[in-house]
């Protein structure tokens, strides 16, 4: 099984960019966020010729998640569920073949940080109820979170700054709590520029000056079986890199 997931930074700009990746990737579950389009926008070739059911989340210039399922894995369309937390359409979840994946964009706090906080408690109760319920999840994307010092190159690294904050961590120790893995760590446990995001000035992508904040999160079965954890670095032209997990066989 293959998982991606991809904040897009604006689904119009990068729609020949999103095909290239599911041509060359041919991702099971595609999971994206900041698609910043009305649903009319968004485009429908994905759907219409690649085989994928769609479920597009978004409402205007701002925010917006996506699900995408492979008609392979998914044999019929599965419904989309949105949490009650979910606002700003920030969060889309399914359950395919058993699993529950989710789409998550966690708001940056920039402008407002106690809302951030506040989503980021409210997906801390949800994973606690999906452990304690015993359902297998995937919970995929920008949480905006860099979860160690590690996870932040030495030059962006700075104490106090939104996304590196020991509140924000904390709530992201308890989401891990749940009976979750950050797969990204679980595979690279030593590495320090391992980085899904980086500011577009400077060449900082180029020169690998980033912090690492898209994640998937799974559950520890499931973690069990990843094998590789890519962050592409070199693809598209979004501040973010796809982030693609491949699992073993069950």
């Amino acid at each position: 099984m293959k998982i991606a997931t991809w904040n897009v930074n604006g689904i119009r700009a990068r729609e020949a960019q999103l095909l290239e990746l599911v041509e060359r990737e041919r991702p099971d579950v595609l999971c994206l966020q900041e698609v910043k389009a009305r649903p009319d926008q968004v485009p429908q070739m994905l759907c219409e010729m690649a085989g994928y059911w769609c479920a597009w989340h978004c409402g205007g210039p701002y925010s917006g998640v996506a699900l995408l399922a492979s008609r392979a894995f998914a044999a019929e369309r599965p419904p989309v569920v949105h949490p009650a937390f979910d606002h700003e359409c920030r969060i889309a979840t399914a359950e395919i073949a058993g699993i529950l994946f989710a789409t998550i964009y966690v708001p940056n706090g920039g402008k407002d940080f106690a809302a951030k906080l506040a989503f980021l408690e409210a997906l801390d109760a949800w994973a606690a109820d999906l452990a304690a319920a015993g359902r297998p999840a995937v919970l995929c994307g920008d949480l905006n979170v860099a979860h160690h010092d590690r996870d932040v190159h030495q030059k962006e690294r700075k104490p106090g700054a939104i996304g590196q904050r020991p509140d924000e961590r904390a709530i992201f120790d308890r989401i891990l709590s749940r009976g979750l893995v950050d797969v990204g760590r679980a595979l690279h446990p030593d590495a320090d520029d391992f980085f899904t995001w980086w500011a577009p000035w400077r060449n900082l992508r180029q020169r690998n000056i980033g912090w690492r904040i898209d994640y998937q999160l799974q559950s520890a079965a499931l973690a069990a079986r990843a094998r590789t954890c890519r962050s592409l670095r070199e693809f598209g032209t979004s501040d973010h890199a796809p982030l693609v997990v491949e699992l073993a066989d069950a």
